[in-house]
């Protein structure tokens, strides 16, 4: 494997820092307070355009013609340091990784950076892909992933995703990629391998590199 691409929000932080909860409220203020959305109807909403578009903000770009760049700068405007801080276990984890490390997301740049920045690691990733990648097409469309692969200029096959979302692993698998889930979700079929955190991730690889098998042996 050439390169690890690794998904940002729950994923290099455990969902326990609940960073999730202030963007949701900045999501819903921006539907009532900005879009003019009901405030009865801002969950039920969201939770469709969620469903139907794999993000609330393409239902809302597509529903209510939302500007994406003043979205994402209005739901991502939250004290990251209040809820992340420097991770030095999963810093010496990434820094044990020989391949290439990369970041894909749904999220916006400049909250990925503010995010890697916090957790002490934004110097150990060669790229960012952000929910720009593809027009704002977000995962788990499988044209952001094949964008991103075009970029990087490998295949699938070189390539291993984790992601804490199982939706998300799925057209990574189409692709060839090697799939690992992290965090607390129940692994599918198309799942390699299934951590607790992105931590357990080096001697997850080592142990599937010494084996010699075609993937990453399941379970923990």
């Amino acid at each position: 494997m050439q390169c690890i691409l690794f998904d940002l929000d729950n994923t290099l932080y455990p969902p326990c820092c609940d960073l999730f909860s202030l963007i949701d409220t900045r999501i819903n203020r921006y539907m009532h307070e900005v879009v003019g959305i009901p405030l009865e109807n801002v969950d039920s909403l969201r939770r469709r355009y969620w469903q139907d578009y794999g993000v609330t903000m393409r239902g809302l770009m597509r529903h209510h013609r939302v500007d994406p760049e003043d979205y994402l700068h209005y739901v991502h405007d939250v004290d990251v340091r209040s809820r992340l801080q420097p991770d030095p276990e999963l810093r010496q984890a990434l820094l044990s990784l020989p391949q290439s490390r990369v970041v894909f997301t749904n999220s916006s740049r400049a909250h990925t950076d503010r995010v890697l920045d916090a957790l002490g690691i934004a110097d150990l990733f060669d790229a960012v892909f952000d929910i720009r990648v593809a027009d704002y097409m977000p995962k788990p469309y499988l044209e952001p992933y094949q964008r991103v692969l075009d970029q990087l200029g490998l295949a699938g096959s070189q390539c291993v995703m984790v992601e804490d979302s199982v939706a998300n692993l799925r057209p990574a698998k189409q692709l060839g990629m090697a799939t690992i889930l992290v965090g607390d979700a129940v692994p599918e079929s198309f799942v390699d391998r299934h951590l607790a955190g992105v931590e357990q991730l080096p001697q997850a690889l080592a142990c599937w590199a010494s084996c010699g098998t075609g993937s990453p042996a399941r379970g923990y």
